[in-house]
């Protein structure tokens, strides 16, 4: 296993529900089935670990992008995550809010509606 992949996990097993426990491999045998490991391996790896910026200022980051690319699946791992990194509910509503001023409000409309859903017990 490289180094990258180790961090990966490491960091995929500090935040609970998104590796089951012992796992060394998110590959399946589906279409595209390599798609997670490359995450593991790309994002998780080499980006989220990276010296520079806390887990929490990378949570915040992560948000805006996610929010201004609809990207709604994403979300729903990622909103849990910045929970986790230290975000409270309401600054992940002024992520919201604030994407309406560079996303446009649909964009947030969907992201909250993801939130909503995802939140709705934190």
């Amino acid at each position: 296993m490289t180094d990258v992949r180790a961090q990966g996990l490491a960091l995929f097993r500090d935040m609970p529900g998104l590796i089951p426990d012992g796992a060394t491999s998110l590959r399946d045998d589906g279409v595209a089935g390599e798609l997670l490991e490359l995450g593991l391996d790309h994002v998780f790896g080499s980006l989220w670990t990276r010296p520079g910026l806390d887990r929490r200022s990378r949570s915040l980051v992560t948000l805006g992008a996610l929010i201004a690319l609809r990207a709604s699946d994403e979300l729903k791992a990622h909103f849990p995550i910045a929970l986790r990194n230290g975000l409270t509910i309401e600054e992940i509503s002024e992520v919201i809010y604030h994407m309406t001023g560079y996303a446009g409000y649909p964009a947030a409309a969907s992201a909250r509606a993801v939130a909503r859903k995802v939140l709705a017990n934190s």
